[in-house]
């Protein structure tokens, strides 16, 4: 059983930074991409961020690019998300995601943790 748990959202003014965190457990963390999502009022959950199993590679929707960055620490099964620049529209409930499968990149997530909010105001 995978359980994931994130921490670090919050109120913050447009402009500014958070860095969100996700504790990993239940299984080898370094054999399995990570990932964030979010889920905004009235919308449907949209990807966010991915951090590769194997080399560390990095993608992002483009709605973040160039102000989010992934990372991950194997040895502590943690997760991060560090949001710089944040806007109104980052508004949502951010999650950390985990696949089923690992060593697959791209293998379907099956496993959420139950989120944390980051509200930006203007």
């Amino acid at each position: 059983q995978v359980q994931l748990v994130e921490s670090g959202g919050g109120m913050v003014q447009a402009g500014g930074s958070l860095r969100l965190s996700c504790a990993a457990s239940g299984r080898t963390f370094s054999d399995y991409a990570m990932a964030w999502f979010r889920q905004a009022p009235g919308k449907e959950r949209e990807f966010v961020a991915r951090i590769s199993w194997s080399d560390g590679s990095l993608y992002y929707a483009d709605s973040v690019k160039g102000r989010f960055t992934i990372s991950r620490d194997n040895a502590k099964r943690m997760v991060y998300l560090q949001m710089n620049s944040l806007k109104p529209e980052d508004t949502a409930v951010y999650y950390c995601a985990a696949p089923g499968r690992g060593r697959d990149d791209l293998a379907p997530y099956r496993y959420w943790g139950q989120g944390t909010q980051v509200t930006v105001s203007s």
